[in-house]
């Protein structure tokens, strides 16, 4: 037996839902919804606990004498706290998935933590009149659709992330004169305030009103809508029921305020695949539901197969990153960024789906309160005390979700499939000279996002061919990608009858391409989704990664946790 079928074989059973998760950026808090703990001798616990068929996950938590502390609908579950002797029973009643959940609390080692992909370089440092344009949304075609009256208005689009700066409101009043439609939630009951900086630089790049020294607005959707959920702390530390808390909280008020957009720029080490993992079911769940959701690759490039959760997600956009070089305006100069996170997936999916701007771009965030602007002054814009350059997946995903802000804008009725096809439709991938690819499929995906291209595309099934989000969710169907993986380490792509596609630019074998002189070019996509069949067998040579790999007590390790996307060369 392979590997990856034994792998395959332990995430099947049952004894999946003792397998500790990582865990994803801000404290875990019990919610006014819990019951006084059993009396006991041993100290209770987190854990995410499932019901897909049966009574309730809470009614089962409270019979066994346990706490409920969140109400997850979303993913038929709860959190809770208990002890181990009630965790024992729980799992003697073959009904439930128990999850443990734990809290990371350090952001130094990349390894242990969830990433909100947010990268810097101390060796830059920017000075009087040294102000960059905020060339991004010139370089996807926003300015051009800005042009035509499209602004995102009359779109809502969501943030979970480490919240809002309390200046936020004075601020887009005093710099434009117009105060963007706010709502507010915090995940874990705290008081709603970035003293990260994260979640406030993210926003501004998605909806930020105000002009740059180019004339431009700041965010690519300057009029769109914002709820923003607060579920990462100052230092990116949470839990998976935090995180899963706000995720439920948009699910249950995506009518009331009619969020089309959910902004995830945080990406998590995979340990399970993805249709058992509660956070990708979560998005799964969002997705299904109508939401568009995009969502960060992860800093951890340049190796292949190192895409987080949920960017692992086959359903959603995936968003790696790009950089201008330092020459905006020049193509020939662009490239990828060394950090972006690599594809395939574990379960063989092309991941990223696009790639975007996400070098040096400016944002916004408190130096008072914020500690990323505490603890890299020199990335300060000019004199304004609020601007600062950050660079990372994160700040792709928030420009691809401005961009689909503006698809909506001017197609209100567009699915989530449908905005997929048209993005990656639309979007230009490297290629050299002689027209080969610069970079494969599993680096830049479709390559640089042109949302002008994606406003005017009329692709239709480009994009998530061949799956079925309700039977995955349901459990009756699960699915892999394209790739596949060679004796000698490179993957590549096949056809729906095991046929290589066309190696050229399809390859990976963990090398990265640094050159320049990439034009940004059209034509590659490719269709992803095969029924996950139960006697298929990954080829010889493809491994599973050690950090992804159970013992023999099917406890996931707790070396290969969750992260804050980790701070990389400003690029």
């Amino acid at each position: 037996m392979s590997r990856l079928s034994t792998f395959r074989d332990r995430c099947d059973r049952r004894s999946i839902a003792s397998h500790l998760l990582l865990v994803a950026a801000a404290a875990f808090c019990a919610s006014a919804l819990a019951e006084p703990p059993a009396a006991s001798a041993t100290p209770a616990a987190p854990y995410i606990v499932q019901s897909h068929s049966g009574p309730p996950a809470a009614s089962l938590v409270r019979r066994v004498g346990g706490r409920v502390t969140h109400e997850l609908p979303i993913i038929e579950g709860v959190s809770a706290l208990l002890t181990p002797t009630q965790v024992a029973r729980l799992r003697r009643m073959g009904t439930v998935e128990l999850f443990a959940d734990a809290t990371v609390v350090t952001q130094d080692d990349s390894s242990s933590y969830v990433s909100l992909s947010a990268v810097i370089s101390p060796g830059t440092t920017l000075t009087g009149t040294e102000i960059p344009d905020q060339a991004a949304r010139v370089e996807i075609g926003a300015d051009r659709l800005l042009a035509h009256g499209l602004d995102g208005s009359g779109i809502t689009v969501a943030v979970l992330d480490t919240g809002l700066a309390s200046t936020w409101s004075s601020l887009m009043q005093s710099n434009s004169g117009v105060s963007v439609p706010l709502v507010t939630f915090s995940a874990d009951g705290s008081k709603f305030e970035d003293y990260s900086g994260h979640g406030t630089h993210v926003t501004s790049i998605i909806v930020a009103p105000y002009r740059t020294p180019d004339g431009q607005p700041m965010g690519m959707a300057p009029k769109a809508s914002l709820v923003t959920v607060k579920a990462f702390d100052h230092n990116g530390a949470s839990t998976y029921a935090t995180v899963l808390n706000g995720l439920n909280w948009i699910y249950t008020n995506q009518a009331t305020y009619n969020i089309r957009v959910l902004n995830l720029s945080f990406a998590a080490q995979p340990q399970s695949f993805y249709w058992n993992d509660p956070i990708d079911r979560a998005v799964m769940k969002l997705w299904q539901a109508g939401v568009v959701v995009v969502a960060s690759a992860g800093n951890w490039g340049p190796l292949a197969q190192t895409v987080g959760v949920p960017g692992n997600v086959p359903y959603i956009i995936t968003v790696g990153a790009m950089t201008d070089n330092y020459t905006p305006a020049s193509p020939l100069n662009y490239k990828l960024t060394s950090f972006s996170s690599t594809g395939p997936t574990f379960e063989g999916f092309v991941k990223p789906d696009v790639v975007a701007p996400g070098g040096h771009i400016m944002g916004n965030m408190d130096h008072n309160v914020a500690l990323l602007a505490q603890e890299h002054p020199a990335f300060q814009v000019g004199g304004d005390d609020n601007l600062f350059i950050m660079s990372g997946t994160s700040q792709a995903t928030a420009v691809v979700s401005g961009a689909v802000a503006l698809m909506l804008e001017a197609n209100p009725n567009l699915t989530p499939d449908q905005v997929k096809c048209h993005l990656m439709a639309s979007a230009h991938p490297a290629v050299t000279g002689a027209g080969q690819l610069a970079y494969s499929v599993f680096q830049q995906g479709a390559g640089m996002v042109d949302v002008h291209g994606a406003v005017q595309s009329t692709s239709t099934a480009c994009a998530n061919v061949g799956l079925n989000v309700a039977a995955d969710l349901a459990g009756s169907q699960h699915f892999q990608g394209s790739a596949r993986q060679a004796a000698n380490g490179t993957f590549y792509l096949v056809d729906q009858n095991g046929n290589q596609i066309n190696s050229q630019g399809y390859l990976w074998n963990n090398s990265y391409a640094a050159n320049t002189g990439y034009l940004w070019n059209s034509g590659y996509l490719w269709n992803n989704g095969y029924l996950w069949n139960s006697g298929y067998l990954w080829n010889n040579g493809y491994l599973w990664n050690n950090g992804y790999l159970w013992n023999a007590s099917d406890t996931a390790s707790t070396a290969s946790t969750a992260a804050i996307n980790d701070w990389v060369d400003q690029q």
